[in-house]
């Protein structure tokens, strides 16, 4: 379907881009900050992102600012919450912005597109929770999209000339990246990055069938298993690895984002959940292997990789539940199952290498 154009009366000359979080969208919006870049090579282009997730940002090639505001701040008390954004939206109107994109479409990143005060206010028609009515321009994205990526691309394609391809640009750190590979050394290939957790208990594999098709990865190819996540994730993680016998390395919780950006970016394969940085390895990149138990591949899927993404095949798949009695999908998707895209990455990596 095509994108209707918008018609711009001027060049815009400082653009903002509105997608606060989390890793796995900020990954997705990526092609969009690059494109952005090459249509208006002159703009001043800002991205506006909680502050927990403004490290993936950092030294951007095709950025020129990071406003990052403490989400974290509604946790201490909503007065101070209250009066902190109104401080924030109040330093957004006076950064002269004349047009803002709002990936994010709730009420809150949609305050934050009408607090800019830009001419040109773009959203997404799919926009929830009001937000849509901060917008001066909403683009459609409700009928033959559904991965995110495609779908914030239309922003693009809205405002014209949009490229062939879809180009995503991870910043790797140099300090992290030295920091990843004198760590890395240290261990044989492949490196297996392995991410066992997620937020929603819907999404969680179990540890064991993650040790398994890592187990049984070693027994045939070798190689170390990287475990990474988030805190509240290591425990799970150390049920994993406690089930392993070749060698692995326990980094769950123990990296900073910018060193986790790096060690996905010098591993040879992800074996992860629908989570961030299963995403995050794909905008590095990097093949990976995901289980998909209550999300779907059509809406979610690692992009240019759903075939490596498995989906349960029980009755309600695709609920999209965050917690679930029943958990039948856990035991219906078998380690076994994902064997197949497992063993086909590392056997183009055991002929190559060097290419990974």
């Amino acid at each position: 379907m095509s994108v209707r154009v918008i018609d711009l009366n001027k060049t815009p000359e400082r653009i903002a881009i509105i997608k606060p979080s989390a890793l796995g969208d900020i990954a997705h919006s990526l092609p969009v900050l690059t494109a952005l870049r090459g249509r208006f090579p002159d703009a001043h282009i800002s991205w506006i992102v909680n502050h927990g997730y403004a490290a993936i940002l950092e030294k951007h090639p095709h950025l020129d600012e990071l406003v990052a505001f403490d989400r974290g701040a509604v946790r201490k008390s909503w007065l101070g919450a209250g009066f902190e954004f109104a401080r924030f939206l109040n330093r957004l109107g006076k950064s002269r912005f004349d047009m803002a994109i709002d990936l994010q479409g709730l009420f809150r990143t949609g305050l934050m597109t009408m607090a800019t005060r830009a001419s040109v206010r773009i959203g997404l028609a799919s926009a929830r929770e009001g937000a849509g009515f901060c917008y001066t321009h909403r683009v459609d994205d409700r009928s033959d999209v559904t991965l995110a990526v495609d779908r914030y691309w239309r922003v693009i394609e809205a405002l014209g000339n949009a490229p062939a391809t879809k180009t995503f640009l991870v910043p790797v750190q140099p300090e992290a990246r030295t920091w990843a590979q004198s760590l890395l050394c240290q261990y044989p290939r492949p490196w297996l990055a392995v991410g066992v957790g997620s937020r929603w208990l819907t999404k969680r594999w179990p540890p064991e069938h993650f040790a398994a098709l890592v187990r049984r990865a070693q027994a045939t190819f070798g190689g170390t298993a990287l475990f990474v996540g988030a805190p509240e994730e290591a425990e799970l993680a150390q049920v994993a690895a406690s089930l392993l016998t070749g060698p692995m390395v326990q980094l769950t919780g123990k990296t900073t984002l910018p060193q986790l950006v790096a060690l996905l970016s010098e591993g040879d394969v992800m074996i992860a959940n629908d989570t961030g940085p299963l995403h995050l390895a794909v905008a590095l990149g990097r093949p990976v292997v995901a289980p998909y138990t209550c999300t779907l591949v059509e809406r979610t899927g690692p992009y240019g990789q759903t075939d490596r993404a498995v989906e349960t095949s029980i009755w309600c798949r695709g609920s999209y539940l965050k917690t679930c009695p029943r958990m039948e999908c856990m035991a219906e998707l078998t380690p076994e199952r994902l064997w197949a895209p497992l063993e086909m990455i590392l056997r183009q990596w055991q002929q190559n290498p060097h290419a990974a």
